[in-house]
């Protein structure tokens, strides 16, 4: 069998269509696993050998949390930055290595705009100061791209991280600037974590008192240990009632991937071009479950070409024929042997 080169891959990756995903897909498999020493291992210890492999479903999915303790790299090449995922103290953080920032940076613009249409249309205002403050993070760097390439003056495109469209905890001038948008009647993003929201929401109630109406808000979860964890049904609710608006839409994405879903309102996303949903039995990581059913979400993220695009996360979902999916919670990694699952939603 001829491994294809990763210069082949690339142009096939940055077109691929629901038509050619699995053809792709097959081809950054047999690409990983004769380039990828540690995806290879997996496989060898699992007696899979990739040749015997006809189909994606079929191909077994690398644990997010080799991300924590291992170097994954297909092919040798020097990192040009370094991802980080944020954790509490004492945990051991997930990082991801980037061969190339601007393939990352231009794959996220495509990812958005198959749902929202070009982000330079947009005025990105963002509002993540815990993924600010820690440095290494992918959303940052996704969020820094949407602000400096928006064509809108409200952001001012160019500028550094931190200044901008970025805000910390200066709610008085995220209101402003929102009412500015809202006056010139531009598309505008308020991208935020969901505690910093919370935060902001309950400021607006005390005293902003903004109607949202026309903003786009869209979370993109994680409370960080700052608030008490809640079900998206019940953030959205929150949210809504505070913004006076009917729905708030959601981005699912992770250090260990570099393409992203979107929910544009309730709890379903659908994936970009490059990624591809599927979910496992809990207790057997192996076996497929049906459309529909609760299981672990697995993702081929085809983006991650450089690294491993085949990762069994630790996210409980369920998906759809249509290939949307639900995150309904995560796996109770205190109690993984037991395989008990601690649902959020």
């Amino acid at each position: 069998m001829q491994i294809p080169r990763r210069a082949e891959l690339l142009p096939k990756i940055k077109q691929v269509s629901p038509e050619n995903f699995e053809e792709v897909a097959m081809a950054v498999f047999h690409f990983q696993s004769a380039q990828n020493p540690l995806f290879s291992k997996f496989l060898k210890l699992l007696g899979r050998s990739p040749e015997k492999i006809q189909h994606p479903d079929d191909i077994p999915f690398l644990p997010i949390s080799f991300f924590k303790n291992h170097h994954i790299k297909s092919g040798k090449w020097t990192a040009e930055t370094m991802f980080s995922s944020s954790g509490t103290s004492g945990q051991t953080t997930s990082k991801h290595a980037v061969r190339d920032l601007d393939f990352y940076l231009e794959n996220t613009q495509r990812c958005f705009s198959k749902f929202y249409g070009d982000p330079t249309d947009w005025c990105v205002l963002a509002l993540l100061p815990s993924y600010l403050e820690r440095g290494g993070s992918s959303l940052v760097a996704m969020a820094d791209h949407f602000i400096k390439i928006s064509k809108h003056p409200a952001t001012r495109p160019g500028e550094s991280v931190g200044r901008g469209g970025f805000f910390l905890d200066d709610f008085e001038k995220l209101k402003n600037t929102l009412i500015h948008c809202q006056s010139t009647g531009c598309k505008t993003l308020l991208l935020g974590v969901s505690f910093a929201l919370l935060d902001f929401a309950e400021k607006n109630d005390q005293k902003f008192h903004l109607d949202l109406s026309g903003v786009v808000v869209m979370e993109t979860g994680g409370m960080k240990g700052r608030r008490r964890e809640l079900t998206r049904p019940e953030l959205h609710e929150i949210l809504c009632n505070s913004f006076k608006i009917n729905e708030i839409h959601s981005e699912y994405g992770m250090t260990e991937m570099f393409s992203q879903a979107y929910a544009m309102g309730g709890t379903v996303f659908r994936p970009a071009p490059t990624l591809r949903i599927l979910a496992t039995e809990v207790n057997d990581p192996f076996c497929k479950v049906n459309f529909g059913k609760t299981g672990v979400v697995n993702l081929i993220d085809l983006a991650n070409l450089d690294t491993c695009s085949f990762i069994a996360t630790e996210d409980v979902g369920r998906v759809f024929a249509d290939g949307s999916f639900e995150v309904l919670g995560r796996l109770d990694l205190a109690e993984m042997r037991g395989c008990n699952l601690m649902v959020t939603g």
